[in-house]
C-alpha cells in the first residue's frame, strides 16, 4: 500500500499463514452454524409462529447469499487481473499525481466495472496489494457500487428522472465518496487503518513473481478464504434480523420527512440487497416514503449495510467502519433533506 502522508514502517506481527488458515476455517465455521442454527430453530422449535419466522430469516440469508456470490467471485477474478496480470505501472500512468485528481478518477472507475458493492471489496484489496492507498481505495470503494453502470441503468427504469432521486443518488455518491477519501487521506498511518492479517497479505505479495496461472489460482483461494467467511456471517445477519425488527413500525412513519429519511436509513441496513436491483425494492416504498427517504436508502444500503461492513472488516479495522458508517448516514441523511425540500 502507498501511504500519501508520511510513510510508516509495518508493524511486526506473529500472524503465521497457518494462524490466518486456522482463523479463516474459524469463521467459515461460524458462518455455517448461523445458517445451520436458522435451519435447526425451524426444524425443531415447538412454537408455531417461530418456525416459520426462522424459516423466513433462512430465505432471506440465501438470498442475500445466493444474489451476492456471482458478484463477489467476479471481483475476485478483477482483483486477480489487477495484481498478476496487469504490468506494473500500467494503472498508474493513466492516474493524475494530483492527490484530489487520484481520488476523483478512482472515484469513476466503477464505471467500468459491472459488480455490485461485494464484488468491489475484492477489487479494492487488489488495488491495496498493488500500491494504491487506503485513502485512494475507500474512495473507489465508496464511489463504485453506485457509479456502476448497471445500477445507473436500474434506477433510471424504476425512478426515470422524477424528483431527482437518480441524479441525487449519482451526484450524492460520489461526493461522499470524494469527502471520505479526503479525510482518510489526511490520517498520518495509512498502515494503521488496515487489520494486521491483510497488511500482512500486502507484504507478502510485494515482489512475488513466477507462473502467472499458478499465482492467480494461489490468490483466488487467498481471496475467496478472506471474503467468503464474512459473506456468508453478513448474509446470515441479515436474514435474521429482517425478521426480528418489524417492518410495520418503519412503514408508520413513512410521511414524515425526517422521520421517513431515518427508517429508509435503517431499512437499507438491515435489508442488504445488491445495489445492482435496489432500486426495485425501493420503487416498492415510493407511495409510502419520502423522495428524499428513497434517496437515503439508495445512498446507504450499497456501502454501509450489514453485509457490506462484514465483508469490509476482512481488511480494515473497526474504528474505519465505525467512522464509515456514521460519514455515510450523515450524508445521506443531509442529502435525503436536500431533496425532500427541492422536491
Amino acid at each position: 500500500m502507498r501511504t500519501e502522508a508520511r510513510p510508516a514502517e509495518p508493524r511486526s506481527t506473529s500472524t503465521s499463514p497457518a494462524g490466518s488458515a486456522g482463523r479463516g476455517a474459524l469463521w467459515l465455521g461460524v458462518g455455517f452454524l448461523a445458517v445451520l442454527a436458522l435451519i435447526g430453530v425451524a426444524l425443531w422449535s415447538p412454537s408455531p409462529e417461530l418456525p416459520t419466522r426462522a424459516q423466513d430469516g433462512l430465505t432471506l440469508a440465501l438470498s442475500v447469499l445466493i444474489e451476492s456470490l456471482p458478484f463477489v467471485v467476479l471481483g475476485v477474478i478483477l482483483s486477480i487481473v489487477v495484481q498478476v496480470w496487469v504490468p506494473p505501472g500500467v494503472i498508474e500512468r493513466w492516474m493524475p499525481r494530483n492527490p484530489w485528481g487520484r481520488r476523483a478518477v478512482l472515484s469513476l472507475l466503477g464505471m467500468l466495472i459491472p459488480v455490485c458493492e461485494c464484488g468491489n471489496v475484492p477489487f479494492a484489496r487488489g488495488l491495496m496489494m498493488r500500491g494504491f492507498s487506503v485513502a485512494e481505495t475507500l474512495t473507489f470503494l465508496v464511489a463504485a457500487p453506485i457509479v456502476n453502470p448497471i445500477v445507473i441503468i436500474t434506477t433510471h427504469q424504476a425512478f426515470g428522472f422524477d424528483d431527482g432521486i437518480l441524479v441525487a443518488r449519482l451526484l450524492g455518491g460520489y461526493l461522499i465518496a470524494n469527502v471520505i477519501g479526503w479525510l482518510y487521506s489526511r490520517h498520518p498511518d495509512q498502515n494503521a487503518l488496515v487489520t494486521d492479517r491483510f497488511r500482512d497479505a500486502c507484504l507478502a505479495e510485494q515482489g512475488v513473481t513466477g507462473d502467472r496461472g499458478r499465482r492467480s489460482l494461489a490468490q483466488f483461494v487467498v481471496e475467496l478464504r478472506a471474503v467468503m467467511p464474512a459473506l456468508i456471517i453478513g448474509s446470515a445477519v441479515a436474514g435474521a434480523v429482517q425478521v426480528v425488527v418489524p417492518r410495520d413500525v418503519l412503514l408508520s412513519i413513512g410521511s414524515n420527512p425526517a422521520l421517513s429519511i431515518a427508517a429508509m436509513i435503517l431499512l437499507a441496513m438491515i435489508v442488504s440487497i445488491c445495489s445492482n436491483v435496489d432500486s426495485f425494492f425501493a420503487l416498492s416504498f415510493a407511495s409510502t416514503f419520502t423522495p428524499g427517504a428513497i434517496v437515503a436508502f439508495l445512498l446507504v444500503g450499497p456501502l454501509v449495510d450489514v453485509k457490506m461492513l462484514a465483508l469490509l472488516r476482512t481488511t480494515f479495522r473497526t474504528r474505519v467502519l465505525g467512522v464509515l458508517v456514521v460519514a455515510v448516514v450523515l450524508a445521506a441523511a443531509a442529502i435525503g433533506g436536500v431533496v425532500n425540500l427541492l422536491a
